[in-house]
């Protein structure tokens, strides 16, 4: 069952705030990210969780976590799929095991420690998934089996009861900004470590950006509203790729390598066609 937790308020004075989601263990990606964002002047970043699940550097990636500037983060559903896995499903999944077995116990606390939901200076509210579920696209429809954005009507209904004027969501993977009717502005600030994925859950679905690089966002108040920066960051996604195949995981090197899924005979010629979890 998923852990009902009111969310965690915190208070800051805003600047530049840097968002990041779904590093997904690709400490490559994120130490670029991280470079990147304090050069253009960030201090203070939030994450939207599923942050150490993959194949590659787990554990590098929690320690320039626990270095970076974070004042807020929310936990994911791969968050969960860790510090909540049973001996059977880690027997079963070799990934899985791998990364537990990489991250040792402190990770796995701090994982835990993560609330569902948070709140940044009463204004910003942070999710990975919905308000009510980190399993659900906040923004889109996948129902064609490619990403197309919600009818309006559905993301009210999504966010029922979240009254700040900003929120930042996860998941998709996919780098969006949508304002509402009523003036909520939604972030997603697309994927640090998997620029391409494909589930079966609700439906055979894929989220692709086509493009290897690193995804994240900053997040800025001025007199006219708020302004929002999508950036994309290259790194050294070859090396990141070569890591998830050393695990046999050469679903998650193509989406790593090349932001795509379903290319047919790549990768030392071998079809890769799903990323698994």
């Amino acid at each position: 069952m998923r852990r009902q937790r009111f969310a965690t308020v915190v208070k800051l004075m805003l600047r530049k705030l840097g968002i990041i989601a779904d590093v997904h263990g690709n400490s490559l990606a994120l130490d670029a990210v991280l470079h990147d964002a304090a050069e253009r002047g960030v201090e203070r970043l939030v994450d939207l969780g599923d942050t150490l699940y993959g194949p590659l550097r787990p554990l590098e990636a929690y320690h320039l976590f626990r270095r970076a500037p974070l004042v807020a983060g929310v936990a994911g559903n791969q968050d969960r799929a860790l510090y909540q896995a049973s001996q059977t499903d880690v027997a079963a999944n070799r990934k899985l095991s791998f990364v537990i077995n990489d991250l040792g116990p402190e990770p796995l606390a701090w994982l835990r420690s993560l609330p569902p939901t948070a709140v940044v200076d009463d204004e910003i509210f942070l999710c990975h998934g919905t308000p009510a579920s980190d399993t659900t696209y906040l923004l889109e429809d996948v129902s064609s089996g490619h990403p197309l954005v919600r009818a309006e009507a559905e993301i009210m209904t999504l966010l029922s009861g979240v009254t700040q004027p900003v929120v930042l969501c996860g998941h998709s993977h996919m780098p969006r900004v949508v304002q509402l009717a009523n003036g909520q502005l939604i972030v997603n600030p697309g994927s640090v470590g998997l620029p391409a994925y494909d589930d079966d859950a609700p439906v055979t679905h894929f989220m692709e950006t086509f493009s290897p690089h690193a995804s994240y966002a900053i997040l800025e108040q001025n007199r006219a509203g708020w302004s929002v920066a999508l950036h994309r960051v290259p790194y050294n996604w070859d090396e990141a790729a070569k890591q998830a195949l050393g695990l046999e995981a050469r679903d998650w090197a193509q989406g790593i390598a090349t932001g795509r899924i379903n290319l047919g005979p790549t990768l030392a010629g071998t079809p890769v066609t799903s990323v698994t979890y």
